[in-house]
């Protein structure tokens, strides 16, 4: 779509969610044309305090992984035994490479972590989430509760599908609107 074909005319700009291979293209093409962001693998982080359920937590973390293998998910959680019963859960699906699970001392630094990795989905599963996601000042896209998982936002709810990723959100915003305006 870049360079067009025969029987289609060049694109002006290219946007788009997808995995590394998109990404890559993206990236090759930019110039040609405008792109909105090379965005990708697909990441997500879950805060979660001794209220979250952790099958819950566990099979969050496990929609983004099993996008590809390069799709991070982690878990910053201040209860040792969330972190544990999620740890036991998640190891069983081979989250070896871009898998992790941080124990916070307190929300604050789990918060003050969340926004230095600035992931592309946060989910926030706590006491008073609302509270905590007040903190947050970088994030493609936030969940709060445990009813409001990342993948009710993929399939139904509708967010943005393509939001920063690998620490852009400190910079970037969620394709919106103003991209398509040329300004």
């Amino acid at each position: 779509m870049a360079y067009g074909t025969d029987s289609i005319r060049k694109v002006d700009k290219i946007v788009g969610p997808g995995n590394i291979y998109v990404a890559l293209a993206k990236k090759a093409v930019y110039g040609h044309v405008s792109i909105d962001s090379i965005a990708g693998p697909s990441e997500i982080l879950v805060i979660a305090d001794e209220t979250a359920n952790p099958r819950y937590v566990a099979a969050d973390l496990l929609s983004q992984a099993e996008h590809d293998e390069m799709a991070s998910a982690i878990l910053i959680t201040t209860s040792e035994e969330l972190a544990e019963l999620s740890r036991s859960e998640i190891i069983s699906k081979s989250l070896e490479n871009y898998g992790y699970i941080l124990i916070a001392k307190d929300i604050d630094e789990a918060v003050e972590t969340a926004n230095e990795i600035a992931s592309e989905h946060l989910e926030i599963v706590t006491k008073d989430p609302f509270t905590v996601m007040t903190k947050i000042r970088n994030a493609g896209a936030i969940f709060l509760g445990e009813y409001s998982s990342e993948p009710l936002g993929d399939y139904f709810a509708g967010p943005n599908h393509v939001l920063p990723t690998n620490g852009t959100a400190k910079f970037f915003s969620p394709l919106g609107v103003d991209d398509f305006i040329k300004k």
